[in-house]
């Protein structure tokens, strides 16, 4: 080739020959920008989801919540995310990404101005449902173009790496930061705090990320199903608000079976839908790779223990201990100090020499014996001795989380990725809400049970805490179970 032979205009010297280095460098710094920027919407969307945990009773002091009315200030952003995740993952397919990214960042920025002013509850349950709206547009697309932006294993186990952090590491910084903000200003505060964050992702995502233009097909009118949309968004968000709403009218009432089986219903046409679609939401192709279901699986039950380590020790430092919104959160800091450094400092490394297979396996042990840990502990528990330990064991969590989210995508094709983003972020709120309800409604019920017969409110608190602990260690004793059937190391994944 003339460019490779010597000559009097290329020599040695000559720039000619560094400008493919110097153009894969500058492609470099530009896909880590570009990892810069969605790491930061997902902090912002994560944070968001836990910062209003340590800042109720503030909250319902203000603005005078009934204690019903006071679960919709969390009720409403979950509904919203988790409903609108495959449909905001399947337009972000079609009409491109980066839209989908911006709009979203855009909508959850403003809406958390809302919420910050809001003087009412309905207007603070009006604004946290917008903010869910806008945290499943760019959630839901976030992965996918991280995923075409990294396609070389190595560089994508570092990329999953980082941006799984600021999903672990957020949810516990999000309590830190909500009690600090709730005691040294107010509650105002921990929806202003967004306002930076958004308008720096804004700024810096315009040019960082990479322009993409429409998928199957050349718009949403010829891609979209929207029937299917419409029957999986009302069959999601009827389930979240029966699951959710579990804690108030139960598991076997009227209230529940029937909405319940609706949502069935509305979930089961939805699969028929797609199965005879000609341009379906959800192409029921990705279902048949074994890791893509496994992922998803096991991601669900890992979500829904881990709310009984986030949410129940909070609650039990708080009430049992006496620990005020600050203190709390601080001491759940040690937790987001450890996931932060296994997720960022050794995960990427161990992925690539062991394989996520093996890794994930070891995380869900550890996190597994970090809630069995916690059905001993007792109602005078001494921090250092008995919840520090706790704490650095949610290392299992920047060990599994990185894994997991690369077995969860890895069986989707190019153009899939969108959907497979919004799926793997839809199960992971699904897993959520499940473990709101069912794991807060079993605590409560312990609770009411060990008062009946006599126990210090302490005590009942306390055994109400031990038994969902215990439950979710067996669900994360289940989640290793199918790690090893589903996601075998080297199992095939094909998908047709």
């Amino acid at each position: 080739m003339p460019a490779a032979s010597p000559s009097a205009t290329a020599t040695p010297s000559s720039s000619s020959a560094p400008a493919p280095a110097g153009r894969e460098q500058r492609g470099l710094r530009s896909r880590w920008t570009a990892l810069t920027v969605l790491s930061t919407g997902m902090l912002m969307t994560i944070l968001d989801g836990s910062i209003v945990t340590v800042a109720m009773p503030a909250i319902q002091s203000d603005l005078g919540f009934t204690p019903a009315g006071l679960s919709w200030v969390v009720n409403a952003y979950l509904i919203a995310f988790g409903s609108l995740l495959l449909l905001a993952g399947r337009l972000g397919d079609l009409i491109g990404r980066k839209r989908m990214f911006l709009a979203g960042t855009t909508v959850f920025t403003a809406a958390s101005v809302l919420a910050g002013f809001a003087a009412s509850p309905a207007v603070l349950i009006a604004a946290r449902f917008l903010q869910g709206i806008g945290s499943a547009m760019a959630s839901a697309v976030s992965l996918g173009i991280l995923v075409t932006l990294f396609t070389a294993p190595r560089e994508r186990a570092k990329a999953i790496a980082v941006f799984s952090f600021t999903g672990a590491a957020g949810a516990s910084l999000g309590q830190v930061l909500g009690g600090v903000l709730t005691d040294a200003l107010d509650w105002h505060w921990i929806f202003f705090i967004n306002l930076p964050i958004g308008l720096a992702a804004l700024l810096l995502a315009r040019p960082a990320l990479p322009a993409d233009g429409a998928r199957g097909g050349p718009g949403p009118r010829a891609g979209a199903d929207v029937l299917g949309a419409a029957l999986v968004t009302a069959g999601l968000m009827l389930g979240i608000y029966t699951v959710v709403e579990v804690e108030q009218y139960g598991w076997t009432s009227p209230h529940t079976l029937g909405l319940g089986a609706l949502s069935l219903a509305l979930l089961a046409a939805f699969t028929l839908r797609q199965a005879k679609a000609r341009t379906p939401l959800v192409p029921l192709r990705i279902f048949r790779s074994r890791t893509v279901v496994g992922a998803n699986l096991v991601q669900m039950l890992m979500v829904a223990a881990l709310f009984s380590f986030q949410i129940l020790v909070a609650l039990y430092l708080q009430k049992v201990k006496g620990y005020g919104a600050a203190e709390t959160g601080l001491a759940m800091l040690p937790a987001a100090l450890v996931i932060g450094a296994v997720s960022l400092g050794v995960s990427a490394r161990l992925n690539s020499r062991f394989g996520e297979h093996r890794v994930l396996l070891a995380g869900l042990a550890l996190l597994a014996l970090a809630l069995g840990l916690l059905t001993r502990l007792p109602v005078d528990a001494d921090y250092v001795t008995d919840l520090l330990p706790v704490m650095l064991l949610a290392a299992g969590f920047g060990l599994a989380l990185p894994a997991l989210t690369t077995l969860g995508m890895s069986g989707a094709d190019q153009e899939d990725a969108g959907l497979a983003s919004g799926l793997f972020n839809t199960t992971q709120q699904i897993g959520m809400a499940l473990g709101v309800a069912v794991l807060s409604t079993l605590a409560a019920s312990r609770t009411e049970s060990l008062a009946r017969t006599g126990a210090t409110p302490a005590e009942a608190l306390t055994g109400g805490y031990h038994l969902a602990f215990a439950i979710g260690a067996a669900l994360l004793l289940t989640a290793i179970a199918l790690t090893a059937t589903l996601l075998r190391a080297g199992a095939p994944t094909a998908r047709r």
